[in-house]
């Protein structure tokens, strides 16, 4: 599977223990920062992830920050992209088997560094259950643009 995977500065030292795991796992990795841990912006390295799954050059993706909310906000701006903060392991596989998310966010400051390659497997071994889950999926894709919150509440059901 290709993964590209990001962090700002708080992420840093995760995103680079976790890029050698997924690698030793056989995985094909597209890291796009950060380098260093010098303070940087999360929205940065969120748009490059999503921009890489959107554009289908990478699978799915994975963004670490300090509580993974920021990168999910930037992340689900980008069309065609499903991003959730996991924060346990139920989380993780309930994104991908409900919500077939493509863009895992995960915080340091809330998931303990240990456990950051447990969420990213389950995340990645986890498939979309489909079935009822297929129109709720579709629903969400489907919200934006400027009409969007002109929806009948018909439309909701």
């Amino acid at each position: 599977m290709r993964i590209a995977i990001g962090s700002d500065h708080a992420g840093f030292q995760a995103k680079e223990r976790l890029r050698d795991t997924l690698h030793q796992a056989g995985h094909e990795i597209l890291d796009k920062g950060t380098s260093g841990t010098e303070s940087c912006d999360y929205p940065d390295f969120a748009v490059l992830v999503a921009g890489a799954v959107a554009d289908k050059t990478a699978d799915r993706g994975i963004l670490i920050c300090g509580t993974g909310i920021g990168m999910a906000m930037t992340a689900n701006k980008i069309d065609g992209i499903r991003a959730a903060v996991c924060t346990d392991e139920f989380t993780a596989e309930m994104s991908r088997k409900h919500n077939d998310a493509n863009v895992l966010c995960l915080g340091t400051r809330v998931v303990a560094c240990e456990k950051i390659p447990l969420l990213a497997e389950i995340f990645l071994r986890t498939s979309f259950e489909g079935g009822r889950h297929e129109r709720r999926v579709r629903k969400i894709d489907e919200v934006g643009g400027p009409q969007a919150f002109l929806r009948k509440d018909s439309d909701s059901r």
